[in-house]
């Protein structure tokens, strides 16, 4: 999702006191690195038993400015591709699905950031939430190894990316586009870029060419593979299965 410009000008963000996202802490190597690595591999394989499950659903939300920080998180994930050989960190990718929920999100906060009318609001809404028709759209920011081979968009990249889902679904991205110098806005919006880091907006299909949709109505979560010569990782997002109308038949039961 680019992000959107309020009459054509980049104003600085304006402070907030609101909880800051953690952005992931790079792992450490070196003398005594061995340990700190197996430990925070350990950290991620526990904290990967209880994935907060995400919603593609559509519809209305009630998000305030300050939920966007939690929304962010639950559409975030972080991934390190580690080879134990050397205790090198060939990858470390942390990617946001822009998604229905997370636009919505993103709108609150930029419409108070901004102090944007109500009409400008409901412009910037429907412009907002009408690219998810137009596909599945990715916030993706990686470092690690050589910084030369990490640009997705050039023919030698070390890596290339696939949407991917638990139906065995394989889609290529239909555009990559490099951030070269992150502005104000995907800075404070996107806390997890450093200097070190390579930052892109990545866009899939949601169709494939035989009409099938790239995301399976059966899936059970949908993730992003990061693939190439030295590996591969994967993140996932688990997905919400529970349809409203499931939700409601049992409520009226309960009643």
């Amino acid at each position: 999702m680019r992000a959107p410009v309020a009459e054509q000008t980049d104003p600085a963000i304006r402070g907030h006191r609101r909880r800051p996202f953690t952005p992931p802490a790079p792992l450490a190597f070196g003398k005594g690195g061995g340990r700190r690595v197996l430990g925070a591999l350990l950290a991620l394989s526990l904290a990967g038993c209880s994935p907060n499950k995400v919603s593609l659903r559509g519809g209305p939300r009630e998000y305030v400015a300050t939920d966007y920080e939690d929304v962010l998180e639950r559409w975030t994930r972080t991934e390190d591709l580690i080879t134990l050989a050397e205790l090198d960190n060939l990858l470390q990718t942390t990617a946001t699905f822009e998604s229905w929920d997370f636009r919505w999100a993103y709108v609150v906060r930029y419409v108070e950031d901004y102090r944007l009318t109500i009409e400008q609001r409901k412009k910037l809404l429907e412009k907002t939430l009408d690219e998810t028709k137009q596909g599945h759209h990715f916030f993706v920011a990686i470092t690690g190894g050589e910084r030369r081979f990490n640009d997705l968009t050039k023919p030698d990249s070390a890596w290339i990316v696939r949407l991917i889902d638990s139906t065995g679904n394989e889609t290529a991205p239909e555009e990559i586009t490099i951030i070269k110098r992150p502005n104000a806005i995907e800075q404070t919006y996107y806390p997890y870029i450093t200097v070190f880091h390579q930052a892109f907006r990545i866009r899939f299909p949601q169709v494939r060419a035989d009409g099938r949709p790239t995301i399976s109505p059966n899936a059970e979560w949908v993730g992003l593979r990061f693939a190439g010569a030295q590996g591969n990782s994967e993140l996932r997002w688990v997905l919400d299965r529970d349809l409203p109308s499931e939700r409601a038949q049992r409520a009226a039961a309960v009643k």
